[in-house]
């Protein structure tokens, strides 16, 4: 058993965090090498003058982070941190955590959205597909598919028929670019094949990279699922490449997610250029990279991906969820060919497989056109209200695109993010602060919001809900308190 006596003197963190993070500075300076035995909970506790359950805690972090393994009754000792001498298997999969017997875990399940809006409240804070009517398109594909295939949406999917490749071959193509069938795996949603691909190809502990503002519902799956996230520092034009070289020389990262086709929340779309670049630095660096392509499905004339020009890194993930039907949950992954198999057995295992009835549904969305058709609707929708938007909002300093369902709004002083996104609650609109969007804790202020205007049902709806937002805006000393 290692003699080892950490202090925690340093340090405003929490003491189980502080003990967590002074494990893995040790092991990375060499006091603990691989294999080395940590001491018991109960004696360390003693030792340094915490808890048990402090030290219990600070071991569950430690194996979160991939630092350390062990089980009840045999010890926890510091697990090799190279590659080369651990089988990827072996670290893919965490031994039991101490947090399961303790009831206590060390992440966070919350967010900054409400869950469980009031109903008389204007949800300005999704960007999923408007109603255009397709719930008749819907009805008329759901009774084929039950009438023609009872038995398959009785049971479980256990193939994945050509037709549902195809699809996802057509809907991904952009820019140019088309993958092969045999590179595809449907999955039940973007988020889904996301997580999937994440499974996969990444390891408890492993530092994922993300831009300084991203899809965070990603980021803290990540976290749940005990990969590190870091932030790569961005502008106006997207993802700064030398930022992100800086970042991988520094801090390693296994994976890169970002958003090159259209960036949510700041609408940003990354030039060929700096496209270029990061796909350099990556093969330079061996990151994984995954290319969320959801908002591409509505936007014209796009730049040649990033899996056409690294097809051997690339996951390239789309949906129908901003362009025809969130509902459907109908997704896709692109992989790199001897991937595939592997993404599809993590998507089975982290998501308990394709559903039939939703995968078909939106196989024969797209096959039959009737997925086109839906998103010209859903445009021409989005178009309307997005013009409405920079009517009511002229004179505000804001970023928007005609077929892009939100915009990214800066606050006027002296308003505060979230301080304007309760007031604006208080107001019965729902919108999302710059918080909603940062996968971690960031010094930096943007003094922005996102307004998304998919959702409202009416154009009476959405007007009362950019008027409501535009009388706040104009009114800052609402900013400071409130009356009610």
């Amino acid at each position: 058993m290692t003699n080892w006596l950490p202090s925690l003197d340093e340090g405003t963190a929490p003491l189980y965090v502080r003990l967590a993070d002074r494990i893995e500075q040790d092991i990375a300076t060499g006091i603990l090498g691989a294999g080395a035995k940590l001491p018991p909970q109960r004696d360390l506790a003693y030792d340094i003058g915490v808890t048990i359950g402090t030290v219990g805690r600070a071991y569950a972090l430690a194996r979160e982070r991939g630092l350390v393994s062990g089980e009840v009754g045999r010890g926890t000792y510091v697990l090799d941190r190279n590659p080369q001498s651990v089988p990827r298997e072996a670290a893919a999969i965490p031994a039991r955590s101490d947090y399961a017997v303790s009831g206590q875990a060390p992440v966070e399940f919350a967010g900054t959205r409400i869950y469980l809006p009031q109903p008389d409240e204007i949800r300005m804070d999704s960007s999923a597909a408007p109603d255009v009517g397709q719930s008749a398109i819907l009805d008329r594909l759901m009774h084929e598919i039950s009438t023609e295939h009872p038995q398959e949406i009785a049971s479980y999917s256990r193939t994945h028929p050509p037709g549902w490749l195809e699809a996802g071959a057509r809907w991904l193509a952009c820019g140019g670019w088309q993958p092969a069938p045999e590179s595809i795996v449907p999955t039940i949603g973007a988020h889904a094949g996301i997580v999937a691909v994440l499974s996969a190809m990444s390891a408890p502990g492993d530092r994922i990279a993300f831009e300084s503002l991203t899809y965070c519902s990603f980021s803290r799956a990540a976290g749940l699922l005990g990969r590190r996230s870091v932030a790569v520092d961005c502008d106006e034009n997207g993802m700064i490449p030398e930022e992100f070289e800086r970042l991988c020389a520094q801090q390693h990262p296994k994976m890169l997610f970002l958003m090159p086709a259209l960036h949510n929340p700041t609408l940003a779309v990354l030039s060929g250029e700096r496209r270029r670049a990061i796909v350099e630095i990556a093969r330079r660096y061996n990151v994984w990279l995954i290319e969320d392509g959801v908002y591409g499905a509505l936007i014209s004339g796009q730049t040649t991906p990033l899996a056409a020009l690294a097809p051997e890194r690339t996951f390239h993930v789309g949906s129908l969820s901003k362009a025809v039907s969130a509902g459907v949950r109908g997704g896709w992954v692109s992989c790199p060919e001897p991937y595939v198999h592997r993404v599809l057995t993590a998507h089975k295992l982290t998501g308990g497989g394709i559903v039939y009835l939703l995968a078909e549904l939106a196989a024969r969305l797209v096959l039959s056109g009737a997925a086109d058709d839906i998103r010209d609707r859903a445009k021409q929708t989005l178009a309307e209200r997005e013009a409405l938007a920079r009517k009511v909002f002229a004179g505000f300093d804001f970023r928007s695109n005609p077929e892009v369902p939100f915009l990214w709004m800066k606050l006027p002083d002296p308003w505060l993010s979230g301080t304007f996104k309760a007031a604006a609650r208080r107001e019965g609109v729902l919108v999302d602060d710059e918080d909603e969007f940062k996968p971690l804790r960031s010094d930096r202020a943007y003094h922005r919001f996102r307004i998304g205007f998919s959702a409202p049902g009416s154009a009476e709806e959405i007007r009362h809900g950019f008027e409501t937002i535009r009388r706040l805006l104009a009114e800052p000393a609402a900013g400071y308190d409130s009356y009610a």
